[in-house]
């Protein structure tokens, strides 16, 4: 058992910092919310509504980043945000750019991912957030393998995404320096003895 009796709320503005040990069942709390598995007891909701009938409208509002940076090491940067954009919410090449540029990667757009450090794998993976992204942000470990200066302008970023009505749900090891107002922290370790 990783954890049972959790009731929690959360709401448009918000962040949840999901902590703890490892093992604690961080990464599998998010998969339970972004409908990835299903709860062998009680439900996840989405707008009060069981979230197993819901999946359009999970998929319509949820950007999903796992621990894995989920690239094509053949593919170029570019190629790798086309085609994962496409999948729900395709981007001009312009406002690919645009994001390549956001998280440091301008001039990167054109190099296949394989020949990118592990930063800058992890950095093409972020940049989906600077495109149309949809208000639910569900992340595992995203400041893994970033530089200082990446992970406060990704720390930034998130803050900026919750002031304007988003929700970030994410799993870090790091603490925070910037967050936003609704910053709220779940400790998987304490509830868990």
């Amino acid at each position: 058992m990783l954890f049972e009796r959790l009731d929690l709320r959360l709401a448009a503005g918000e962040m949840l910092q999901v902590s703890g040990p490892n093992g604690s069942g961080k990464t599998s709390l998010l998969r339970l919310l972004a409908g990835l598995m299903q709860p062998t007891a009680g439900e996840v909701r989405l707008n009060g509504q069981a979230l197993i009938r819901q999946r359009a409208e999970l998929t319509r509002n949820l950007l999903w980043i796992g621990h894995a940076a989920g690239i094509k090491g053949l593919l170029t940067a570019e190629e790798n945000l086309a085609w994962l954009c496409a999948l729900h919410r395709p981007a001009e090449r312009g406002a690919i750019w645009q994001a390549l540029e956001a998280v440091g990667l301008r001039g990167f757009e054109d190099v296949p991912c394989h020949t990118l450090s592990a930063g800058q794998q992890r950095r093409v993976a972020l940049a989906r957030l600077y495109l149309d992204a949809p208000p639910l942000w569900i992340l595992d470990e995203p400041f893994t393998a970033l530089d200082k200066q990446g992970v406060a302008q990704l720390e930034s970023h998130l803050a900026r995404h919750c002031e304007q009505g988003g929700l970030v749900v994410l799993t870090t090891h790091h603490a925070l320096a910037v967050k936003p107002a609704g910053y709220r922290d779940l400790d998987l370790g304490q509830r868990n003895p």
